[in-house]
């Protein structure tokens, strides 16, 4: 009786085991072909309310992990351990917290936010190294590379303002390494959010995109400068040091250390896809004194 039971687990682990591989292996297939699908009805519908696809594109359909919420504090939060999108159930279709709301239906906030924590996904599949150099990745390749040139050259010493409410009254910092890097990824998903709404707002007025073409420009140039003499490109870091992070858990940048038109004019050509005659018109427009000074090599303290 013992040998026959013996023999019977044997055959039942022989049969279980290749079938539960093939229904992992199954389910697996089907999740990938879920994201396959879902990432390139994103692209379609990004496309239709002509908001940038470029950067979009170099992200592998399954590279980013979308969940939702119920998000008090912020509407949408970025993880790269695991390249978590965790978003508001807002943002999904019906609010029922599985699929992402069509963006034909954001409003142009939604949109805004949305394309905030898309880039920092993109920015988080640079450096885990998914970039190759060549072919049509060769823009990614160089806006990593003027990313850590600029962390070195911009974020390392910053301005902040300690008080939020008081933007006058602003302080020196030394960043760490991972501090930098954050108030960086920070600023340009900022400006990132802000030229899709503003984007969204011409389009809304025009009719019209304006990043393909020359005939808008001198509509979106008047904006660019308004907000930078407004201090609106400015990011912020989670201080590393616990003494600070009991005192503020995030330090935003002073107008002072907000993004600089070389930063922009760099983002704008290399992961939104302005024409080069757009940006070259655009970085006419500003005069010498808006240009942003770099001095690699500071003594820096961590």
């Amino acid at each position: 009786m013992k040998c026959f039971t013996i023999r019977c687990f044997l055959l039942w682990c022989c049969w279980w085991v290749p079938a539960a591989v093939v229904e992992a292996e199954i389910r697996s297939q089907d999740e990938e072909e879920h994201a396959n699908q879902s990432w390139a009805r994103l692209l379609v519908e990004a496309e239709r309310v002509q908001v940038p696809t470029k950067f979009l594109r170099m992200v592998p359909p399954d590279f980013i992990h979308f969940e939702f919420d119920e998000l008090r504090t912020y509407a949408a939060e970025y993880h790269p351990d695991g390249h978590r999108m965790l978003l508001n159930r807002t943002l999904s279709l019906n609010a029922a917290g599985r699929v992402l709301k069509p963006l034909g239906r954001m409003t142009r906030k939604e949109l805004e936010v949305l394309y905030h924590e898309l880039f920092h996904a993109y920015m988080d599949y640079l450096t885990v190294g998914g970039v190759q150099i060549g072919g049509g990745e060769r823009s990614s390749e160089t806006l990593l590379r003027f990313a850590k040139e600029q962390q070195a050259c911009r974020y390392g010493e910053v301005m902040i303002t300690p008080i939020v409410q008081r933007p006058d009254e602003v302080e020196s910092r030394y960043l760490t390494e991972v501090e930098s890097w954050e108030a960086l990824n920070e600023t340009w998903a900022v400006f990132v959010g802000w030229v899709v709404w503003n984007q969204l707002e011409l389009r809304q007025q025009r009719g019209k995109s304006t990043f393909r073409g020359r005939q808008d420009v001198n509509q979106w140039v008047p904006r660019f400068k308004r907000a930078f003499e407004n201090g609106e490109f400015r990011g912020y870091y989670v201080p590393e040091e616990p003494e600070e992070r009991r005192l503020a858990q995030k330090r935003y940048l002073a107008k002072p250390s907000q993004l600089s038109l070389e930063e922009a004019l760099v983002i704008m050509e290399q992961a939104f896809g302005f024409s080069s005659d757009f940006v070259k018109i655009v970085d006419a427009s500003f005069g010498p004194t808006w240009r942003a000074t770099c001095a690699i090599g500071k003594d820096r303290v961590n």
